[in-house]
Formats: C-alpha cells, sequence, structure tokens
C-alpha cells in the first residue's frame, strides 16, 4: 500500500493511492497529479544515520578535508521538523549561505509500533514502511557551527516522502539520485555499514521507538552542489520519486 498526506483546502488530509487517485478515508478521490504532497508523516522523533556508507565516508575525506572513520557501532543523530517539506515544494537556500548546499538521497523507515529492546531478528517487525529523504546539507555551516543547528536544519532542508510503502524488504531497494535529470550516484541499500535492523535493535536498548518516528538512513557516494533552479531527485522504484526544485532566498 502506498499512503501519503496532501493539503485539502489548506488542511493536511491523509490519502491513500488507487490507481491514479488519491482516497481520502472518507472515500472523496483527487488526482494524484494534481495534489499537493506535505511530509508523509510528521515524526515524534526525527533520528539520522549520518555517515552510514564508506564510499560516501571516503568522498567526504577527500573533498571536504574531513578526517571520518568507518563507524564501529551503529550510532544515531537526530534532524529538526522544522526543516520538512514535501515532494514538490522548494528546497530554499539562504541567501548568506556560501556553499556548497548538497543533497544526500536517503531511505527513511517509519516506526509503526512502540518498541523497546527488540533483537535484530526481530527488529523491522515495527516498520510501518519505507519512504524517501534528502538530506540537504549545507557544507560551510556543517564545518563552522557547533552542532549542524543550520547546516542540516534550516527551513526546507529535509524534503521526504511522497509516499510511505508497506511491505517492502530495504535490502532490495536502490536509491538513485538525480540533478537536473542527470543520474549523480546510485546505490544499494544493504551496502550500509549498518542496516535498518541493526540501527532499530541497538537504538532500542536506550531509546523507546514510538509509532510515527522517523529513521533516515544515509547516503552513499559523492554528492553535488546544489544552484538556483535546480531540480534534485531521489528515487527508489518500489517508493516512487521525491523531486524537488532548488532556489535561492531573494
Amino acid at each position: 500500500m502506498k499512503r501519503a498526506r496532501i493539503e485539502i483546502g489548506g488542511s493536511a488530509v491523509a490519502v491513500f493511492l488507487e490507481g491514479n487517485d488519491l482516497v481520502t478515508g472518507k472515500g472523496e478521490r483527487h488526482p494524484s497529479g494534481k495534489a499537493k504532497f506535505l511530509p508523509p508523516v510528521i515524526p515524534g522523533n526525527f533520528y539520522a544515520a549520518g555517515l552510514n556508507y564508506r564510499a560516501h565516508i571516503e568522498w567526504a575525506n577527500a573533498h571536504h578535508g574531513g578526517s571520518y572513520k568507518v563507524p564501529t557501532q551503529a550510532d544515531i543523530g537526530y534532524r529538526s521538523n522544522n526543516a520538512l517539506i514535501g515532494s514538490g515544494a522548494d528546497i530554499v537556500i539562504p541567501r548568506d549561505s556560501a556553499g556548497p548546499v548538497e543533497f544526500e538521497g536517503e531511505l527513511v523507515a517509519v516506526i509503526g509500533s512502540t518498541t523497546k529492546n527488540v533483537a535484530e531478528g526481530n527488529a523491522l517487525d515495527c516498520v510501518a514502511g519505507y519512504t524517501l529523504g534528502n538530506d540537504v546539507s549545507e557544507r560551510t555551516w556543517q564545518r563552522g557551527d557547533r552542532t549542524f543547528w543550520r547546516g542540516k536544519n534550516t527551513d526546507t532542508f529535509k524534503p521526504m516522502g511522497p509516499w510511505i510503502v508497506t511491505g517492502l524488504n530495504p535490502d532490495d531497494l536502490r536509491v538513485t539520485i538525480r540533478l537536473n535529470g542527470k543520474e549523480m550516484f546510485t546505490y544499494a541499500v544493504k551496502d550500509a555499514i549498518f542496516s535498518v535492523r541493526q540501527f532499530i535493535s541497538r537504538m532500542s536498548q536506550y531509546l523507546t521507538l514510538y509509532p510515527g518516528d522517523v529513521l533516515w538512513m544515509g547516503t552513499d557516494g559523492a554528492t553535488e552542489n546544489m544552484k538556483d533552479g535546480d531540480i534534485v531527485e531521489v528515487e527508489v522504484p518500489e517508493i516512487g520519486v521525491l523531486r524537488n526544485p532548488v532556489v535561492r532566498e531573494r
């Protein structure tokens, strides 16, 4: 099943996909091609795996002067809900950003049930479905600020959606990132240093996971500076395409 949130009459409405129509809980039908998509969930807790693919770590060290090492355990970070936007909404680069501002296309696991102390073998039982995210990052701020508060969490820097899809095995999925229609990178989710299972299991030893929480799984490979007028897309065929224009603040 594919489900989403769209804006109807200024309000957020939950829908599911049936044919080419979006159907509300009341049975109202809306053409999917004309819908304004919102983030498919507003999480209670917004978790991010960060450095979780070897090629991305190697690229970050070579191109941004980092000294990142391959992590030895599944450590989690946090992002902020203020940065969330839906598919189709503008990614806005602040006027005082020196850049680069880069995409990071990621698989996102959406938690479906309250979970504590779960074993790896059962960890996916708590996942309601999967969606897509673009962990937009302003690299100058990311390096210069004491925390990632601007570099990762500026308004509009976290596109997510368009769909939450049930019944998927994350290890079967492949993420493709395009800039202005050109494929920039593609990678298999199973190549992650730590899997969705491993993250959920380890996190649950210390944190209670709640329905609606999201876990962004990190990106692989090189990323690219985005500029005013660009279009960035993140695709997993089984989920769909997260597509957002890029504009610079006037």
